[in-house]
């Protein structure tokens, strides 16, 4: 069952590249007393992902934190060393946290999975944004496979 506004965000660990090292996020911490943009893409290095999914928030960041949120998350089912080195090749500095589902529970228990593997990308998230407010969802944006508009920083922006 996929997570709809009004539910609360499930409890997960993700990972973080942080001083070189992997360390783990738990989504209780992350959500608790935040406003929270979270948008989640089926892969670090793909070409939407990379060319316009994390650079509109990346873009927008300053522009969503003035309409109230505290912090950018962005989610995708590869490791947090992958995540750390596309945080770096984009710049994302503090701008965005770069979060690891590295198996994919968190996406699972979130009901947004695919299968890629038809693509040789294995289990993978749906690409979708949802805006978390103390930790029950505001607003969620999935979209149908390959398109890229409602889940963009532009569509979170009017959604505040």
């Amino acid at each position: 069952m996929t997570i709809k506004p009004g539910d609360r965000i499930p409890s997960a660990t993700l990972m973080q590249m942080k001083g070189g090292a992997p360390q783990p996020v738990k989504t209780d911490d992350l959500f608790r007393g935040k406003k929270i943009a979270l948008f989640a893409l089926p892969g670090a290095f793909t070409p939407t992902c990379s060319a316009k999914h994390l650079p509109g928030y990346l873009q927008h960041a300053d522009d969503l934190r003035n309409k109230g949120v505290d912090a950018i998350a962005c989610v995708s089912v590869n490791d947090a060393f992958v995540m750390g080195a596309w945080g770096e090749s984009q710049n994302a500095g503090d701008r965005v946290m770069m979060l690891a589902d590295g198996n994919g529970d968190f996406t699972r228990a979130l009901g947004l999975e695919m299968d890629a593997t038809k693509y040789g990308m294995g289990k993978r998230s749906q690409r979708f944004s949802m805006l978390v407010d103390d930790g029950v969802v505001k607003t969620l944006n999935v979209e149908e496979p390959g398109a890229y508009s409602v889940s963009s920083a532009e569509h979170m922006l009017q959604q505040l």
